[in-house]
């Protein structure tokens, strides 16, 4: 990738950070701080506002809400911490003895970590620092780390080391963590560097499986990870929308409901 593409890349991702952070922003300024181009800067956000990130007003532009913001994983875990501890369950009992699966960072695949220390002959593979301390602590498992750049804040690995390592390696199942999950958009998340990771892991795993409360449907985030219809599971709660759960079953995706 040309380092013109990944500077437009990082810019797009900090003008996402500073609209969480103030709302709104304007064009001037926003040029000024990236010591671009208005034109550049409404480029950007005409690509953002197409990607439902932001909406654009007069003269700069704002946060859309129902965007799919970056979190710490701190933050993330004690959000809807009951609800997620039972579709990890849901989703570990998808685990089946001799597996070799990934788990993707986040907060619901690490909830999925007590679940799984009954399982037998299974090698699981993470790229995040807290499943891979929890697994070889607390379990016998054959754990192995993807090596690479360390994101402090989620506890997760990245970098282009992490996709030449797993692109060694075939695994049933993947556990992919989701932050936006919208039927025309796919799975989404707000990293790019997150992304590239994931997009990886589904290449190189037999089944897809997102993992999800109820809550990220319907919502979009800057990088797409995973078409819809190249999904085969989706473990949730019982508020999945309507129209979500007819529609996924009308593609062939199985759809896992953790009890109320």
């Amino acid at each position: 990738m040309h380092d013109e593409t990944i500077n437009t890349i990082q810019r797009r991702e900090k003008i996402i950070h500073l609209l969480d952070t103030e709302n709104t922003v304007s064009v001037n300024k926003l040029s000024k701080l990236f010591h671009v181009s208005t034109v550049t800067i409404r480029n950007d956000l005409r690509h953002l506002e197409e990607k439902g990130c932001i909406l654009r007003s007069y003269g700069g532009a704002m946060l859309n809400k129902a965007f799919a913001f970056d979190r710490p994983l701190l933050d993330k875990s004690r959000i809807n911490f009951s609800l997620k501890n039972k579709i990890a369950q849901k989703a570990a009992e998808l685990v089946e003895d001799g597996d070799r699966i990934i788990l993707d960072s986040g907060s619901t695949t690490a909830a999925m970590v007590p679940y799984l220390r009954d399982k037998q002959n299974l090698i699981v593979l993470t790229n995040a620092l807290n499943i891979a301390y929890d697994l070889a602590t607390h379990t016998d498992i054959e754990v192995i780390i993807a090596g690479g750049n360390v994101r402090k804040n989620a506890y997760s690995i990245f970098g282009p080391t992490v996709e030449q390592q797993l692109k060694m390696y075939h695994f049933n199942k993947l556990f992919l963590g989701v932050d936006g999950f919208d039927l025309q958009a796919g799975i989404t998340t707000p990293n790019f560097s997150e992304a590239a990771v994931n997009k990886v892991m589904c290449e190189v795993s037999g089944q897809i499986i997102a993992i999800t409360d109820s809550t990220k449907f319907g919502r979009k985030s800057f990088c797409m990870i995973e078409k819809v219809t190249h999904i085969q599971t989706v473990v949730t709660d019982f508020n999945i929308p309507n129209n979500y759960l007819t529609q996924l079953h009308a593609l062939g995706v199985n759809v896992v409901i953790a009890d109320n």
